[in-house]
């Protein structure tokens, strides 16, 4: 079932249950109301028959021929009929429209007075009764008058009355049938029209999903520049499809980078190759002194260094970021370790250049591998040295911020661009100035700089301005230092 059918289908089913809630509510209400009506219509003509009868303080009179109501005369349908009847069951008037017949359902000896709903001729009927008592108190010469004046079978005078009326409800009865058909055929339009526009609502809405669907459907592998298509209509379907389109677009800059990295890293790896293979040709052409050879054989282990190098490089900007993260780190305090690390600097041609500057002389403990540490710091350092004037400076500073441990290269240099900062960190990238200066390099080394830094959870930063230098900021978490550790870093 699709999800325009679904949504159609529980508004529908929503809907249902509001309007089935709301009809029998308004049947119920309106049976109660009519109901209730009935009840008052009968409450007042009993009022208006025990008003006929004479109370006295000994005996009940009701002289049918004496006193004549209007009440039951006319004999609609829903006209009230009533009946009297004394304290032994005979009756003893009725109204006009009843007859001869009497009241069903007749119960005057049940209490002073009551009302139930009864069939009469196979329709329904409402019957009340009440009883009527003589008013408390004796008579004057002491006797009671039915004692004095026996009653015969048509005296007036009686020890009590039971006086009922009924109505039938034939015609309340038929106005709640027409209100629950109404109610019916009114809810089920409601419901038809609602599922008629409901369901082009829901598929008029859902249309841009079908549209994107069928898009990316028809997209290829090749199609990397395909978006999907929608309407600025500014609500959830919109940033859906925006972030559909943002995710392509990462993912086609991500392809095209891995395709410029591919064919960056088949021209370096090629250099190289071709070098060893000219060396190596050229020495074969004809027999040659040791000394040639072993010259061809230092320029093909140099090429071969060369090599392997960049090999080992694109093997490790190749793994995916949950392979470079390496689960066994070592705790090192990097004053230490960076005050030993440099000691392996002092033959190179720039080892006078290189400062260390600790401001506290406090350990700083991290957790890192000392080999790939040190393979980011000498990449940052002959980064240094590539880009800087022999006998500048070149400063490995440390410091602390925030609960990590900062590791800083400066050197005053070139500096860098701002064109080119935000390429600094891509494979292979080498800058304008740099291919014009003739520098040496492949562009790998700051890219296995930040890939090892975020192996160890930590970041790395450049900052540079033209002709003033750069300054490259390595932030690694701090760690705790372990027992026994000495308070303060060695001198250097």
């Amino acid at each position: 079932m699709s999800l325009a059918a679904r949504l159609s289908w529980f508004f529908l089913a929503a809907l249902a249950v509001v309007m089935a809630g709301f009809s029998v509510g308004l049947y119920l209400l309106a049976r109660t109301y009519l109901y209730r009506q009935v009840d008052e219509r009968l409450e007042a003509a009993l009022d208006t028959l025990a008003a006929a009868a004479e109370v006295k303080a000994d005996c009940l009179e009701w002289e049918p021929h004496e006193r004549l109501l209007s009440l039951g005369r006319e004999a609609g349908p829903d006209e009230v009929r009533w009946t009297v009847h004394d304290d032994r069951g005979r009756r003893v008037d009725g109204s006009r429209n009843l007859g001869a017949e009497d009241l069903p359902g007749q119960a005057p000896g049940a209490g002073d007075r009551g009302g139930h709903s009864v069939e009469r001729a196979g329709e329904p009927w409402r019957v009340l009764w009440r009883r009527l008592l003589p008013a408390p108190g004796e008579p004057s010469d002491g006797k009671r008058r039915e004692e004095q004046e026996p009653r015969g079978p048509t005296s007036p005078v009686y020890a009590a009355l039971a006086i009922t009326a009924g109505v039938s409800l034939r015609g309340v009865e038929g106005t709640l049938r027409t209100l629950a058909l109404a109610l019916a055929g009114l809810s089920a339009a409601v419901l038809a029209v609602a599922a008629l526009l409901g369901r082009r609502l829901c598929r008029r809405a859902l249309q841009p999903v079908q549209q994107m669907a069928e898009a990316a459907r028809s997209m290829g592998a090749a199609d990397l520049n395909a978006r999907l298509p929608g309407a600025e209509t500014g609500d959830e379907l919109e940033d859906l499809r925006r972030a559909f389109n943002d995710l392509l677009g990462r993912l086609q800059e991500a392809f095209e980078r891995q395709r410029r990295f591919t064919g960056d890293a088949s021209h370096q790896l090629r250099t190289p190759l071709a070098v060893m293979l000219g060396q190596i040709e050229v020495a074969l052409r004809r027999d040659r002194p040791a000394g040639e050879y072993r010259e061809v054989l230092n320029v093909a282990h140099g090429q071969a260094h060369r090599l392997r190098q960049i090999v080992e490089m694109l093997l490790f900007l190749a793994r995916a970021d949950a392979e470079a993260r390496l689960p066994h780190l070592e705790r090192l305090d990097l004053a230490s370790w960076v005050a030993g690390h440099l000691g392996q600097w002092s033959a190179h041609a720039r080892g006078p250049d290189l400062r260390v500057v600790i401001p506290d002389g406090a350990p700083r403990w991290v957790l890192a591998q000392p080999a790939l540490l040190g393979q980011l710091l000498d990449n940052l350092l002959e980064n240094a040295c590539k880009y800087s004037e022999p006998d500048t400076p070149i400063t490995v500073r440390l410091g602390s911020e925030a609960g990590a441990v900062t590791l800083a290269v400066e050197d005053a240099g070139l500096g860098i661009s701002s064109e080119d900062m935000p390429h600094l960190f891509e494979p292979f990238y080498r800058s304008a100035e740099a291919r014009r200066l003739g520098r040496a390099g492949v562009g790998l080394g700051l890219a296995v700089a930040r890939r090892i830094a975020g192996a160890f959870g930590g970041t790395l930063e450049a900052h540079s301005e033209p002709g003033r230098g750069s300054r490259f900021v390595l932030r690694l978490p701090g760690s705790p230092a372990p027992e026994g550790a000495p308070a303060t870093a060695p001198a250097t």
